[in-house]
């Protein structure tokens, strides 16, 4: 089973629990349809706007154990409020230059 670290936007935390990733990744549909149930070993926001701390906490979650890193629909699809970050292209660069290009990188979740 894949081991998956989700980074979400922490300006929506208040507004969405994350179960519906917890769920998604459970029943491997939506994003994870490809690869089956995953397993969530790690759930962090972005740590706030410009999301810099995604990047050491990206880091973490695969220094303890994720193979993969996705990025919720909060910060991609603007899940609940339809606002996607607009700092995405940037964070995901970074995270895809500080954990490597063998970590697998999942761009949405629901």
């Amino acid at each position: 089973m894949l081991k998956v670290g989700i980074i979400r936007c922490q300006q929506t935390e208040d507004m969405c629990p994350g179960n519906t990733d917890f769920k998604v990744a459970k029943e491997g549909k939506f994003a994870f349809e490809e690869m089956g149930p995953v397993e969530i070993v790690g759930f962090v926001s972005c740590g706030g706007c410009s999301g810099k701390k995604a990047v050491t906490r990206a880091k973490l979650m695969v220094e303890r154990g994720a193979e993969a890193i996705a990025f919720a629909s909060c910060i991609t699809k603007g899940n609940p409020i339809g606002f996607s970050c607009p700092h995405y292209s940037s964070i995901k660069e970074a995270v895809i230059k500080k954990v490597g290009i063998d970590i697998k990188i999942i761009e949405w979740t629901h």
